[in-house]
């Protein structure tokens, strides 16, 4: 099978760069999957599971916050606003940020809670424990 080049930036750090069979994002519509000689796109990409096989046929997945994928020339450009490699998430921290989102939720009209950035921290602490296998 031919390859694909595959970028994924954060504003922190380059998580990713290499050649790859596929990988799999959550587009806005749901997740897709992009081959050799895929189609030229952008997509935004929503909280969810990215899943790369690489060269060897290794499967990689990370947890992403959501951002944006260009796809062209058989190149992939993901800027995510986050990820993380699933055998690196820190459960306890993805616990502490779903008590705080919903807490929150809970104190809706109670001062200045920020709602829709409360959910997103919901589904982002949500999205983590599910990839590590917590309960919640």
């Amino acid at each position: 099978m031919k390859e694909i080049f595959v970028e994924i930036i954060t504003p922190s750090k380059s998580a990713y760069k290499g050649e790859v069979k596929s990988i799999t994002v959550p587009g806005t519509l749901g997740n897709f999957q992009v081959l050799f000689n895929h189609a030229p796109l952008i997509s935004s990409l929503e909280i969810g599971k990215i899943v790369i096989e690489d060269a060897t046929g290794q499967h990689i997945e990370y947890a992403t916050g959501g951002g944006t994928v260009e796809v062209k020339d058989n190149k992939v450009l993901l800027l995510a606003d986050s990820v993380e490699l699933v055998n690196e998430i820190d459960v306890e921290r993805a616990k502490k940020a779903y008590e705080r989102a919903k807490e929150r939720l809970a104190s809706r009209g109670k001062g200045d809670v920020d709602i829709m950035r409360a959910e997103l921290a919901l589904q982002r602490a949500m999205n983590r424990m599910k990839m590590a296998g917590a309960s919640f």
